[in-house]
């Protein structure tokens, strides 16, 4: 009997974890009607199937050619062929030749060396907040964050971070797959040709005065003479630009979410906020138990059986990576915060193998300076609705507003 469970409901949207666990229970490989799609929920299926070639990250081209008739047909083509040029949503051999390129650039050594800047500029954006006073932690600081951040990575000047976000939400819409917006192809393409536009222009005057930026290193990288291309060029900077900074702004205002929710581990935290092996392991849990990443879409390229369900070869599969992370045959008492678990980095939310999210040293950096620094200025934050207000994506989780008061 084929288990009931809609992703487009309100309250799975909410709260998708009590009907994942149902069908991880029962229905581990299950089609879901709603979705036309393979749910795929348990953490050792969800680990292999990231590595098995049967599987295809490439899901933008296919979704053109079925699409590109139609009446968005030319939005969507525009966007399938640039977005298809991130090294996200692409196999081996092209990913191996995009990714290890922007390896070389984005470095862990880079990104380190943002961690004072990191803190600097959480102390800017906590400075003026008073007791009291009530504001949206997402817009007053999960967003501003990680787009300041990834801009100085970048070296964009900071007075074009709100272009490049209004710019970055729109083609979201398409990215991250809103389930209810049915103008987002026009919206995306439109974004998508600015951004185009901006970071041509961005990338021309950093050839002509070249510094030791991401974009510099992206510029100069090779491998055997093997460069980007100026298009892939461009593509991997509106990826960096996109990923870096839709990451971290959910992992902020979840993470934060949930301690307001667990106030004996916001106590926790807050007690060993100056201990850093703590607080890497508790942003692991923050990240297992209600990360910014709800699934990883995947397209069979030849038929998958598991559990003694087939997947035919063209059809849709989602790895639901927040499910694997709420598994009780590896994490204990898996719907439990606890911000001391042993093996909480044993979390999927930045995937798996050759497609791990290249952004997570930033993320984890961004989070590790933040919430330390949040909890030394305040004793507490307060919800001020009962519940919050969730993204419908697929893939990302998410708040789009999360309105809570502040006690000094």
């Amino acid at each position: 009997m084929t288990t009931a469970f809609n992703p487009n409901a309100p309250e799975t949207i909410v709260n998708p974890y009590p009907g994942l666990a149902e069908l991880r229970e029962r229905e581990p490989m299950h089609w879901n009607p709603v979705s036309r799609a393979w749910f795929i929920t348990r953490y050792d299926d969800i680990r292999a199937a990231f590595r098995d070639k049967r599987l295809s990250a490439d899901r933008i081209m296919p979704f053109v050619e079925a699409q590109k008739h139609g009446k968005d047909g030319d939005e969507i083509a525009y966007l399938g062929e640039h977005i298809s040029l991130w090294a996200v949503f692409n196999d081996p051999p092209r990913h191996t030749h995009l990714r290890g390129l922007m390896n070389k650039a984005f470095t862990t050594r880079r990104v380190e060396q943002l961690r004072a800047d990191v803190a600097g500029i959480v102390e800017d954006l906590v400075r003026d907040w008073e007791d009291g006073q009530e504001i949206d932690f997402h817009k007053a600081f999960a967003y501003p964050l990680p787009a300041t951040v990834i801009a100085l990575l970048l070296g964009v000047p900071q007075q074009d971070v709100e272009h490049l976000k209004r710019w970055s939400d729109a083609l979201a819409q398409f990215v991250l797959t809103s389930k209810t917006n049915e103008d987002k192809y026009r919206v995306a393409a439109g974004a998508l040709r600015e951004m185009n536009d901006y970071f041509g222009d961005f990338l021309a005057a950093r050839r002509r005065n070249p510094g030791e930026l991401v974009t510099d290193g992206l510029i100069s990288a090779s491998d055997e003479g093997d460069r980007l291309t100026a298009e892939e060029l461009t593509a991997s900077c509106i990826l960096l630009l996109f990923a870096g900074h839709e990451t971290t702004t959910q992992l902020l205002a979840n993470g934060l979410n949930s301690l307001i929710a667990h106030p004996d581990q916001m106590e926790d935290f807050r007690a060993n906020r100056d201990d850093r092996k703590f607080v890497d392991n508790a942003v692991e849990e923050l990240l297992r138990f209600d990360g910014p990443s709800l699934t990883s879409p995947r397209i069979a390229a030849d038929d998958f059986e598991l559990h003694g369900q087939t997947a035919r070869a063209g059809q849709r599969l989602w790895l639901w990576n927040c499910a694997a992370n709420r598994d009780p045959s590896v994490f204990e008492n898996p719907d439990r915060l606890d911000l001391r678990r042993s093996n909480a980095d044993r979390h999927v939310t930045f995937g798996f193998g050759v497609h791990f999210c290249i952004g997570a040293p930033l993320a984890r950096l961004e989070a590790q300076v933040a919430f330390p620094i949040l909890l030394k200025h305040f004793s507490g934050f307060e919800r001020l609705n009962e519940t919050q207000a969730w993204s419908d994506s697929y893939v990302s989780r998410g708040m789009t507003t999360m309105p809570i008061r502040l006690h000094r």
